[in-house]
């Protein structure tokens, strides 16, 4: 895996500590679980303090559509500690889910998200502001989002996705533009029109006339929506 993991790898173990414990193991710690792992480049930053606080705050909106929130940055436990009293008082996010401990880089050297060109006051490369959405029991990443140190992540947008990978891993559907929960989802595109008969009732769906398609007797059309069920 040249850089790192990617969509469709088995995410790596992350076995070590945090700021509770030293002996955290991620796929224990997951079980049957979705799971988000977001990297921090360091403790006691500032945008990174916002993104803590936030995701700490929308913990309970994870935690009801079955995703474990697990940050991750090049830091001891002790540190963490000292940084979560920090978040708390900032943002009055009460961290709770654990925040993995990497100070000897090893794990992000292995994840390939260490950035060269921005280094800590001991001229250690920091990691860059990567997510990874695992999905349950085989821990495989559905998604990655990395940002640059100056840009602090949306965590509305990291919910968005996580609706929309739920309900195209477990229902023949794709999401659009701009798609948010309620809003009409896109027939998966493998499917033939028999199929999405078949799926979602002769009536259950719609297809979008275009000019690509016009007179044409196709087993089937390209752009079709069907209501969003979940």
């Amino acid at each position: 895996m040249p850089g790192g993991p990617t969509i469709n790898d088995k995410f790596p173990n992350l076995i070590g500590s945090t700021q509770d414990t030293d002996s955290f193991d991620l796929y224990e710690y997951l079980g049957d679980s979705w799971g988000i792992v977001f990297m921090h480049p360091g403790d006691f930053t500032p945008v990174c303090t916002t993104e803590l606080g936030t995701a700490a705050k929308m913990e309970e909106d994870f935690a009801t559509r079955n995703v474990k929130l697990c940050g991750f940055s090049c830091n001891d436990s002790t540190s963490h500690k000292a940084w979560i009293q920090d978040i708390l008082a900032v943002t009055s996010g009460k961290v709770t889910f654990p925040l993995f401990c990497d100070p000897t880089r090893e794990h992000s050297v292995a994840l390939g998200i260490l950035d060269q060109t921005n280094k800590d006051s001991k001229s250690l490369p920091m990691t860059v502001r990567s997510v990874y959405i695992l999905q349950p029991t085989h821990h495989t990443i559905a998604l990655m989002m990395t940002y640059p140190a100056s840009t602090g992540r949306n965590f509305d947008e990291i919910l968005r996705v996580v609706d929309s990978l739920q309900r195209t891993t477990e229902k023949k559907t794709a999401t659009p533009a701009n798609w948010k929960p309620g809003e009409d989802v896109i027939v998966n595109f493998p499917l033939t029109d028999a199929d999405a008969d078949e799926t979602f009732g002769k009536d259950g769906w719609r297809t979008v006339e275009v000019p690509s398609e016009a007179g044409k007797d196709l087993p089937k059309h390209y752009l079709r929506y069907t209501k969003d069920s979940a």
